[in-house]
């Protein structure tokens, strides 16, 4: 059984729009110690996909990202296998935590190993950047990678720190698309706070918050609520949400913060406190 962890944005600055349609970005990926469990067995000649999920909402077919990680290891390799896959879903989807993208590099790793190392890892980073933006950060040994291209493009980065965190997810996804897609015509709104928050673990910005918080007036509100509480040294949107995060000093402190953010945001939202990862 594999760990498939969430991961934050702590910084995430879009540098404008690219001629492909993509848009030239700078982030800062930081890998949790939560998230799915990946269980999958290369079961020999054939190929049979058995896969499962504990998530029903989550499709099941080659839109997948885990299952296109499969089918574009096969490709690459020209070895193919029946396998059996299940994933023990906890992240959130439409998140903006990476769930899809953790599951595709997890699956890249594990079939890579099962099938006795046939691709290197600059090979692998390559498969994964075709996959997605966010799926090569999670084959880096370091748990804290700069991301720039598209995202794609990652490099370990020096992170000498523990973070204690708190997440938030309403009951509600925004699509990545259409975040980076309402960015360009989007405007600040009078009273939140947007500007970059100066921490000795980094500088914390996201230039996504501006078109989300736009639409979803629940997000900037809850950002205003976090800053408020003492818990809290710093909150931000992860990716291009719907999550917000709050990074405190201690556990106990994350602990009671997320105690207080299911009361204030009521029972539809999924909070969790957890921690940045040690490897």
């Amino acid at each position: 059984m594999l760990l498939s962890p969430a991961k934050i944005n702590l910084s995430l600055r879009i540098l404008g729009k690219r001629t492909d349609g993509f848009h030239q970005i700078e982030t800062r990926l930081v890998r949790l110690a939560f998230g799915d469990t990946v269980e999958i067995e290369r079961l020999g000649a054939g190929t049979t996909v058995s896969f499962s999920c504990s998530d029903a909402t989550v499709p099941s077919d080659e839109s997948n990202l885990a299952l296109k990680a499969l089918r574009a290891f096969e490709s690459r390799t020209g070895h193919s296998s029946s396998w059996r896959i299940h994933l023990e879903k906890r992240i959130p989807h439409g998140a903006g935590l990476g769930g899809g993208s953790s599951n595709a590099a997890t699956i890249l790793r594990a079939a890579n190993e099962l099938s006795g190392n046939l691709l290197t890892l600059p090979q692998l980073l390559e498969l994964a950047a075709q996959i997605g933006s966010d799926v090569p950060c999670f084959l880096l040994d370091s748990p804290v990678a700069d991301g720039t291209g598209r995202g794609e493009i990652v490099q370990p980065a020096d992170f000498p720190h523990q973070l204690h965190v708190v997440l938030i997810k309403p009951p509600f996804s925004i699509p990545t698309p259409w975040a980076y897609q309402k960015w360009a015509d989007s405007r600040e709104i009078p009273g939140v706070l947007y500007a970059p928050q100066l921490c000795e673990w980094g500088t914390l910005v996201n230039d996504l918050e501006r078109p989300v918080f736009q639409k979803h007036l629940l997000l900037p509100a809850l950002k205003n609520w976090l800053l408020e509480q003492g818990e809290t040294r710093a909150a931000l949107m992860s990716g291009s949400g719907s999550t917000m995060f709050a990074i405190t000093d201690t556990a106990i402190h994350a602990s009671d913060l997320a105690a207080k953010a299911r009361a204030w945001c009521g029972e539809t939202s999924w909070t969790l406190a957890t921690r940045t990862a040690n490897s």
